[in-house]
C-alpha cells in the first residue's frame, strides 16, 4: 500500500507538539510520527493538527439538516464542513414533526459517502422534540411534545441505529424513563432546553444523562439560592459540557469559568450552526421559523438567538483569542468532541488514529483538510 509522508513545521497530537515533523500515513491511518526524515508532501511553514469535530450543527452552506430529503444533500453538507477544517460531524435536527424526523433518520441510514470529498458523517443528533416549551429558544413550539419511548424507537430503527445523542428536558413527563432507555441502548441523553432544578438534573444524570446541550443557553442558570441545571451539569464529573464558542452566546469570562470549574477534559466546543454558516447576511429558516442573520448574529424576529453562523475553524480561533493555548483549543474542538460520543480514533494524531487532519497557517486559517489520508479541501490562497 502507498505510504504518504507529510512534512510540517509543527504537529499537534494535540496534547503534544512535534517540531520539523513528518506525519506518516498508510491505509487511511496514522502509522508514525517522526522528527525530520524524508517526505513526499511538503507543508513546511505550516502546522498539522487533528481534524475538527462538530457534534452539534444544524446546517452549513444553505443546507439545513432538518430539511434534508436525500443523501446528496448530506454529501453537500459534508463538503461544506470540510472547508472549515471539519473532518467529522454529527448532523443535528431541531424539534420537528414525526414524519420529518423519520425522513431525516432514513437519509442518515442510507448515506454511504461514496464519491463525497468531505467530512465524515458520524450519525445523528436529535435536539428535541422532547424539550420544555418554556425553554424552547428558537425551536418551533407546535412540534414540541412529551417523551415517547415507542416513537423514539421508530426513529432509532429508521436510522439503522445511528442516533448518537438526544437532547431531553428531564422534568417533563416521561423524560426519566426515556433517559434510562437511551442510556441502555448506547444513545447519549443530553440535558438541554430545560427548566429543571438542580435535584432533577442530578437524578437524570444518575439515570444515564451524560452531556449538556449548549451549557447556560436555554436552561436554568446559577443563582446563589436556586442552583439550576447549569450548576448540576458542571458539578458532575461524568458529564461532557457543550459550549457555543462564538463569543455571542457566551462571554469569554463565562467560557473560562466553565473550563476552570469543569476541567479541560470535560468541555467541548460546538457551533450550533444553522444553514447560514459559511454564507452572508440575510433571511434563513430553522425548523420552520424565520431567522435573520445580521452582524454575525442569527436571531428570530423577536431577537431570540437562533443557533449561530459559527464555523469550527472560527470556534478554534475564538478559544485562542480568549487566552487558551492552541493545543488546548484543539482539544476542545477535536479530541473532546470525539471522545464525548465514544470515538477514540478521531480527534487525534498518533499511531492508530484515523488520518483525519488539517493544515493551518500561522493565523489558524485552514489551508487543507484530509479525511482518511486523502485531501478533501485545499485553499486557493
Amino acid at each position: 500500500m502507498v505510504q504518504r509522508r507529510v512534512r510540517v513545521d509543527k504537529l499537534y497530537t494535540p496534547m503534544h507538539v512535534l517540531h520539523d515533523a513528518v506525519l506518516v500515513v498508510e491505509n487511511g491511518k496514522v502509522v508514525g510520527l517522526e522528527e525530520g526524515g524524508s517526505f513526499d508532501v511538503d507543508y513546511r511553514g505550516y502546522s498539522a493538527a487533528p481534524g475538527l469535530v462538530d457534534t452539534h450543527t444544524h446546517g452549513c452552506g444553505g443546507i439545513e439538516v432538518t430539511l434534508i430529503k436525500a443523501t446528496n444533500e448530506l454529501g453537500k453538507l459534508a463538503e461544506c464542513y470540510a472547508k472549515f477544517g471539519v473532518t467529522s460531524f454529527l448532523p443535528t435536527t431541531v424539534s420537528a414533526s414525526h414524519e420529518t424526523l423519520m425522513r431525516v433518520a432514513g437519509v442518515i441510514r442510507q448515506y454511504k459517502g461514496d464519491g463525497v470529498k468531505g467530512a465524515r458523517v458520524l450519525g445523528l443528533n436529535l435536539e428535541g422534540p422532547y424539550i420544555n416549551p418554556k425553554r424552547k429558544g428558537a425551536q418551533n413550539p407546535s412540534v414540541i411534545r412529551l417523551p415517547n419511548v415507542h416513537e423514539f424507537n421508530q426513529y432509532y430503527e429508521e436510522s439503522g441505529g445511528l442516533i448518537r445523542v438526544m437532547t431531553i428536558a428531564p422534568e417533563v413527563e416521561g423524560a426519566l424513563s426515556l433517559i434510562q432507555h437511551l442510556s441502555s441502548i448506547g444513545v447519549i441523553p443530553s440535558i438541554g432546553h430545560t427548566d429543571a432544578d438542580y435535584g432533577t438534573v442530578m437524578k437524570a444524570i444518575t439515570l444515564g444523562a451524560s452531556r449538556a446541550t449548549h451549557l447556560f443557553d436555554a436552561m436554568t442558570g446559577i443563582h446563589h439560592r436556586e442552583l439550576g441545571a447549569a450548576m448540576a451539569l458542571l458539578d458532575s464529573e461524568d458529564v461532557y459540557i457543550e459550549l457555543i464558542t462564538d463569543l455571542i452566546h457566551l462571554k469569554p469570562e463565562t467560557i473560562l469559568f466553565a473550563l476552570k470549574y469543569a476541567g479541560l477534559h470535560r468541555v467541548l466546543a460546538v457551533t450550533d450552526s444553522i444553514s447560514a454558516a459559511g454564507l452572508g447576511e440575510g433571511e434563513y429558516e430553522l425548523g420552520g421559523l424565520r431567522v435573520i442573520v445580521k452582524g454575525g448574529r442569527a436571531t428570530l424576529p423577536d431577537g431570540t438567538l437562533a443557533g449561530s453562523v459559527l464555523t469550527m475553524d472560527n470556534a478554534l480561533k475564538n478559544l485562542v483569542k480568549i487566552g487558551l493555548r492552541l493545543s488546548d483549543a484543539l482539544r476542545l474542538t477535536s479530541t473532546n468532541p470525539a471522545q464525548s460520543i465514544g470515538e477514540s480514533n478521531i480527534g487525534c494524531l498518533k499511531p492508530g488514529c484515523l488520518a483525519d487532519f488539517i493544515i493551518l497557517d500561522d493565523d489558524l486559517r485552514v489551508m487543507a483538510t484530509y479525511v482518511n489520508g486523502s485531501i478533501v479541501y485545499a485553499s486557493e490562497i
